[in-house]
């Protein structure tokens, strides 16, 4: 159990999803039921498959082949991209970041360089300088930069 009374915010989500989870004796159902039309799936019958969740995994042969269609149709045109250690990179400028409410501000800021890739498609990056501590980001918000001079 908890504590103290400061740590009451850790254990919340375990009692809304006993609270939601419960059958109510007034209707007979669950709120959940009642709410999303289907019973909640606990985090135990995702790791030790239960008979229900087989038997809902369970999709006629049309379905399953239109969802083997869309999934070839999206790994077509995913290209997993590879980083390495001291790639430059532009960082994309999010909508929801300070920078980016300026109207005619750039979506792309840089150049970084990548110190560090985790296997998570996570990465470590500085600026040029080595003056910025590193930052953490997700590979989908970075595209590699390609410096003009150094081509020509």
């Amino acid at each position: 159990m908890v504590q103290g009374s400061r740590q009451w915010h850790e254990k919340l989500p375990f009692a809304l999803l006993g609270y939601r989870t419960t059958v109510r004796t007034s209707t007979g159902e669950t709120s959940y039921l009642l709410v999303y039309g289907t019973e909640a799936v606990i985090p135990a019958e995702v790791e030790i498959l239960s008979l229900r969740v087989i038997k809902e995994a369970d999709i006629d042969d049309d379905e399953w082949l239109y969802q083997r269609r869309m999934a070839r149709a999206y790994n077509k045109k995913f290209h997993p991209r590879n980083f390495e250690v001291g790639q430059l990179v532009l960082r994309h400028i999010l909508p929801h970041q300070v920078e980016a409410k300026v109207k005619f501000f750039p979506n792309w800021q840089g150049p970084f360089i990548v110190k560090k890739v985790l296997p998570n498609e996570a990465l470590y990056l500085t600026d040029t300088e080595g003056k910025m501590e590193e930052m953490d980001i997700n590979a989908d918000a970075v595209k590699r930069y390609y410096d003009i001079f150094v081509l020509c």
